[in-house]
């Protein structure tokens, strides 16, 4: 299934350039899905046309060099084709909430986030923006690392546009094993993707400042899920084959949230026979450069109160 860099052939990357300079609507192809859909006109398999944000703040929540003093200047980005039954932002996810801006406001929220003093310009969920947030660029490239925090379905294609101005990737790798694709997302052919994306992306070269600040570099986020410790062993697997420079953040924050009613085995959190058993797998395996959060940081106070 890897034929995205076919599809993004040399015309259609100038295609993607012209619509981002010009502002000339184009068929989405941003994500794998290629829906082909006209969002200026219409939502596309996203749910989402145009752009829609459901807050931007300084978090304090991400990993320590990405939080850093100040906080992250996240930019959370509504609407998505993956759509995990889970989802921890399931109303942003859903666009059940979020706020209508334009791509001159996206860039201003950029400057508007530096000014508050933030570590980084962090989008959250931005796969099936990339279009507008390059645009935005244009009008004004941040100042400081520009953070892309994606949930892994992405074309190696797209990587590539948005790698120009990417500094850090920090991604989901949520699954190796297509039947829980299958079972809790949208898409059975996750990892088909997701597996070239984290290789393409751990290639970014390490810079952190001598404070532990991260100024370039790649962190690959996994959440444990209840009954999945086999499949988080497998990513634990996949992470050791990657250079030593990436960064791997293992979470246990996992808490029942989402469409969740008809899948049992997601009602409950993980147990601590399940968080041990990976937390072995990532010594066993080798990984150095481990964010670990704690057994019992599963809770909603990791959700944010959306402002829109």
């Amino acid at each position: 299934m890897h034929y995205s860099t076919a599809i993004f052939s040399c015309q259609t990357k100038l295609a993607f350039f012209k619509a981002i300079v010009y502002n000339v609507p184009m068929n989405c192809r941003q994500c794998p899905v290629l829906c082909g859909a006209d969002r200026e006109k219409t939502a596309g398999a996203c749910g989402v046309k145009g752009v829609k944000i459901a807050k931007y703040y300084l978090h304090l929540f991400e990993e320590p060099p990405i939080s850093f003093k100040n906080g992250s200047g996240c930019i959370f980005f509504c609407g998505c084709s993956l759509k995990c039954v889970f989802c921890q932002n399931y109303e942003l996810s859903r666009n059940t909430r979020g706020k209508d801006i334009t791509v001159s406001e996206l860039a201003d929220i950029f400057k508007r986030l530096e000014d508050m003093g933030a570590e980084n310009i962090n989008l959250v969920n931005p796969t099936h923006y990339l279009r507008h947030i390059m645009g935005a660029i244009e009008l004004y490239r941040p100042q400081i690392p520009v953070v892309y925090n994606t949930h892994g379905y992405e074309t190696e294609a797209a990587l590539r546009l948005a790698d120009g101005f990417v500094d850090i990737w920090l991604t989901d790798l949520k699954f190796i094993d297509p039947s829980l694709s299958l079972r809790y997302t949208a898409r059975r052919d996750y990892a088909d993707f997701a597996l070239p994306a984290v290789k393409f992306m751990a290639e970014k070269p390490l810079k952190m400042r001598a404070d532990g600040k991260m100024l370039s570099g790649c962190i690959v986020r996994h959440l444990m899920l209840p009954l999945a410790a086999y499949d988080s062993i497998e990513v634990v697997k996949l992470v050791s084959t990657l250079p030593k420079s990436v960064y791997f953040s293992l979470m246990s924050q996992y808490t029942p949230f989402g469409d969740i009613e008809n899948y049992k085995e997601l009602q409950r959190k993980i147990t601590k026979r399940e968080y041990d058993r990976v937390v072995a797998a990532v010594r066993q395996y080798g990984l150095e450069n481990v964010f670990l959060q704690d057994f019992d940081s599963a809770e909603e106070g990791y959700i944010p109160e959306w402002d829109f």
